[in-house]
């Protein structure tokens, strides 16, 4: 009975209910698009890892994001080895470069991660041909997704970074993340070309496989107890969780998309208010007949209720169709 009471009073003017539908529409619309902003925060931040193949990272104690990974020993990579559930451990390196056309032009920054090649560690540059590419001397893959602010991509191309000409030998598909405009991969031999003075004595990351059903979570506290305070361990969860923590509250950019997403909330919250009231203020003299010939106030909130739900409803599908537009 409610349920019909409350669909012939939204149904008995139509016009003015599709005029608040359209309030709820833009309402929900908003907090769906503020909630995809402040998800794909986090995600960015993990885009690199999601690529890599590891079942344990290691990483310096100071370290913050990938952009902040600080460098640890090598040889903690040795001690790791020793474990028993280790099968592989790989190092990489990660540094902030400046690009430049030969030719002139603006000094852009860009990210280089050098690592071997033969370990195939990204799922997107693990071909032979892009293998070949990186072990040629002063020779890099260069991430397709990097900003057009970079010129060209094409192969052959020779450019400045870090004052060293460096060739373009080919493109492979990540995405950038939070990282900054783009992304270089390069050799272990390319990539201390590229930064002559860092210590090859550290690196930024070991990526740590596992041996078949040893157990990431048993072998991490193992680890942990084994290796000096310098270095950490994380499972993937652990990373995962470091990197939501850290881009949703320690960064303007989540900062600024959490707080869009409260403010959408509470604004969808007032639409939704006002339309009821304004729906209720109008329906007033039907209320009062059906208080006055027996209906109870539970009664009429159960009414009330299910005009807020049905409008919701109603609502929640084109804005869910129209979010996910926004997201493609």
């Amino acid at each position: 009975m409610p349920l019909h009471i409350a669909w012939r009073i939204l149904t008995h003017q139509k016009g003015r209910t599709a005029l608040a539908l359209g309030g709820i529409f833009i309402a929900i619309l908003l907090i769906f698009v503020e909630l995809g902003f402040f998800i794909a925060v986090p995600q960015g931040g993990m885009l690199i890892y999601d690529h890599m193949r590891f079942d344990l990272l290691m990483a310096s104690n100071k370290y913050i994001f990938q952009g902040q990974s600080w460098q640890f020993p090598r040889q903690r990579l040795d001690e790791v080895g020793r474990n028993a559930g280790v099968a592989q451990i790989n190092p990489v390196y990660f540094g902030g470069a400046k690009w430049q056309d030969p030719s002139g032009g603006l000094r852009i920054d860009i990210s280089v991660i050098g690592f071997d090649p033969k370990a195939k560690l990204f799922a997107g540059a693990d071909g032979d041909s892009q293998i070949a590419i990186l072990e040629r001397p002063d020779t890099v893959l260069v991430d397709s997704q990097t900003r057009p602010i970079f010129g060209p991509l094409q192969p052959g191309r020779v450019v400045d970074i870090n004052g060293r000409r460096i060739t373009i030998g080919g493109e492979y598909v990540l995405g950038t993340g939070f990282l900054g405009l783009g992304i270089a991969l390069a050799s272990e031999a390319n990539f201390f070309r590229i930064f002559p003075n860092r210590p090859p004595q550290t690196v930024s990351f070991g990526l740590v496989t596992l041996k078949p059903g040893a157990d990431p979570d048993a072998v991490a506290r193992e680890l942990r107890a084994a290796l000096p305070n310098d270095t950490r361990v994380f499972t993937r969860p652990e990373l995962a969780a470091h990197e939501v923590s850290f881009w949703t509250t320690r960064t303007g950019t989540g900062l600024i998309f959490g707080s869009g997403l409260i403010v959408a909330f509470i604004v969808g919250i007032m639409v939704l208010y006002q339309t009821l009231a304004t729906q209720i203020t109008r329906q007033l003299p039907q209320f009062a007949t059906l208080k006055a010939i027996g209906y109870s106030n539970a009664f009429l909130n159960a009414i009330v209720l299910i005009e807020a739900l049905l409008m919701m409803v109603v609502a929640f599908v084109p804005a869910l169709a129209a979010a996910l537009g926004v997201y493609s």
